[in-house]
């Protein structure tokens, strides 16, 4: 395992592009059966501001995940010992995502790897080779639209449990009028029972 966070050397390539005062660094999950291509990847995410982990296959990358989260997993789906396709589904299936989102890339031009890609559950598909600038701005649109997506849920769930409990608190309050309804009751029976008895006691008495 690698992990690459931003150097203080200038990039070879130039690049200064770093992240914004006060922007946390994404956690993401590469991976590639090439190693230039993973080490141009994390070289260049890193220098943007991401803390990057390199997997050779799909299989490292599910063991890495068991244990560490990622924000982003961007899977090269041209992959000869499991595609980019069954690691995703193994992902998805294994539970271990949590709110990661999945990013897939492919050397084909043709929509087919875009239309396989987004069909099967990617959350996006981007062609190699691409402007790492558009791969940056895309890795931040996905992880914050999966932050904003967990927050709703977050919300949401909160807000069911307060429907709940309400729902438990009415559920009682109508038990206790049903049953101050009940001692009513009874203690009108009682009183008319008594009323019954002393007209009774009362005729009795007149004879």
């Amino acid at each position: 395992m690698q992990i690459f966070k931003r150097e203080k050397a200038q990039d070879l390539s130039g690049d200064k592009t770093g992240p914004a005062a006060g922007q946390r660094r994404t956690r993401l999950l590469v991976v590639d059966e090439d190693p230039i291509a993973l080490s141009v990847m994390a070289r260049r995410l890193s220098h943007r501001g991401h803390d990057v982990v390199l997997a050779e296959n799909g299989i490292v990358a599910l063991s890495l995940m068991q244990a560490q989260r990622f924000d982003l997993i961007i899977i090269d789906m041209m992959m000869a010992m499991l595609s980019g396709i069954d690691t995703m589904k193994k992902m998805k299936a294994s539970g271990l995502l949590g709110n990661a989102a999945i990013m897939m890339i492919s050397g084909r031009s043709d929509s087919h790897a875009a239309v396989e890609a987004l069909a099967e559950g990617a959350d996006e598909h981007i062609v190699k080779p691409f402007d790492f600038d558009v791969l940056d701005a895309r890795i931040r649109h996905l992880v914050h639209r999966a932050e904003q997506m967990s927050l709703l849920i977050r919300h949401n769930d909160q807000l069911d449990a307060r429907i709940a409990r309400r729902a438990v608190e009415l559920g009682e309050t109508r038990a206790e009028l049903e049953e101050l309804h009940a001692d009513r009751a009874r203690l009108v029976a009682s009183i008319q029972s008594l009323h019954d008895e002393l007209q009774r006691v009362s005729a009795a008495m007149q004879h």
